[in-house]
C-alpha cells in the first residue's frame, strides 16, 4: 500500500510551473499587503517582462484555475 507524500499530487490538484507559482505567490503576497490584486503593469514591472507575455501568463492562470 502506498502512501502520498507532500510531493505527490493528486489528479484534481492543479499542477503549476515553477514561474506559474512565482506569479502565483506574488499575487498573493501583493494581494495581503496591499488589499487588492495587482494590475498587469505591476506584475510587468515585478517581474521585467513585456505586457504581451504577462497577459498571457494571466490567461493561463485563469484557465488553470
Amino acid at each position: 500500500m502506498s502512501q502520498n507524500s507532500d510531493a505527490e499530487l493528486t489528479p484534481s490538484s492543479p499542477r503549476f510551473t515553477p514561474v506559474q507559482g512565482q506569479y502565483l505567490a506574488f499575487i498573493y503576497a501583493y494581494t495581503q499587503v496591499l488589499g487588492r490584486p495587482p494590475a498587469e503593469a505591476d506584475l510587468q514591472r515585478y517581474f521585467h517582462i513585456t505586457p504581451p507575455s504577462v497577459h498571457q501568463m494571466v490567461l493561463t492562470l485563469e484557465r488553470l484555475g
